[in-house]
Formats: structure tokens, sequence, C-alpha cells
């Protein structure tokens, strides 16, 4: 997959803009990062914001591609796209979750996702 393909598929989810962050380019929804691209050694990578075991599931079922973003991000869900092993169709169902656990529910919820797969947002204790 080229950075391109990456950019493609997360700019084709509703509402998704792409914003420049710290020397590379990244894609948000409502504000919020959801997905990014960065280089390093020369490699190119995608990291999409996971949760914990949405992040599981992805390491397990292509560990080729994904990995853990090291350090205390990866341990909240932060996962790592290598895009020269990754297939678009892994990719893509990545990206999406991601950019279900990032949007607005109402957004969320204007685009079909239904009750059973909502994202468990933590309460903000009073």
């Amino acid at each position: 997959m080229t950075e391109s393909q990456f950019r493609k598929i997360a700019l084709a989810m509703p509402e998704a803009v792409e914003v420049g962050h710290m020397g590379h380019p990244d894609f948000r929804v409502g504000g919020k990062i959801f997905a990014t691209l960065f280089s390093r050694d020369g490699t190119t990578f995608g990291m999409v914001k996971l949760n914990v075991n949405q992040q599981k599931v992805v390491l397990r079922s292509n560990p080729e591609t994904f990995a853990a973003i090291p350090g205390g991000w990866g341990k909240h869900g932060a996962t790592q796209v290598l895009l020269a092993t990754s297939k678009p169709s892994a990719v893509k169902s990545a990206v999406i979750m991601a950019w279900r656990n990032t949007a607005p529910m109402s957004l969320v919820a204007e685009h079909g996702l239904s009750e059973d797969d909502r994202p468990v947002r933590k309460r903000k204790h009073r």
C-alpha cells in the first residue's frame, strides 16, 4: 500500500480532513486525530487510533502489518501500520474502527453504526 492509498482511505471517512501535525500529515474528524502517516528510518507507516481490544485483534490477524506504537501511546491502542506489507482491506477496516472511536457519536450514528458496535467511552468522574 502507498501513502496515497492510505490517505484516500482515511479521507473517504465522513467529515475527515487532513491536517499537518509535528511534520507529518494526520487525519481528523471533529478536530481529533484518528490516523496519521509518518516515516522512520526511510520506512513509511500509518497509525490508527484503536482501543486496546481492537488493537489485540489486528495484531493477531496481521502481525506482519500491525504493531503497537512503542511506549505509552501503544499501550492505549495507538497502532502502527507498515504500509509496505499491508492489505488494503485490513487497513480500511482498521481506519474505520479508528474513525468510529474518534468521531462524535452523532456522526457515527448518522453513518450506520449499530448500538452494539459503538465504541466504549470512558465517563468523566465528577
